[in-house]
């Protein structure tokens, strides 16, 4: 399985009523290490795909969830767990980092 992209249309239904958790990027095409965390959410998704969903949130094509969940600066993750915010990351991260910390918050 691969991350999902995500519109403020679609928040409520994918990441707010998901019957699993959902790991939600907020991220923006202009940003660097957005770019740089990307194939690591791809790889992660794969990996975990049982345990987790991972959602791509484009804040320029979407700015109302980020402006809800008071994101500031991306990338931001941000991991829902019945629809409410269960644990955030921010900032680029490496595979084993991101891994931990997924597997401590679930």
């Amino acid at each position: 399985m691969s991350t999902i992209a995500v519109t403020d249309a679609g928040f409520e239904g994918e990441v707010l009523k998901a019957e699993k958790p959902v790991l939600v990027d907020f991220w923006a095409e202009w940003c660097g290490p957005c770019k740089q965390i990307g194939p690591v959410l791809e790889d992660v998704s794969g990996e975990m795909a049982d345990k987790v969903t991972i959602a791509k949130v484009n804040i320029d094509e979407n700015p109302e969830a980020p402006t809800r969940y008071g994101v500031r600066s991306i990338p931001t993750m941000l991991l829902f767990k019945g629809g409410e915010v269960a644990a955030m990351k921010i900032g680029a991260t490496s595979k084993t980092d991101l891994t931990a910390w997924l597997n401590e918050n679930l």
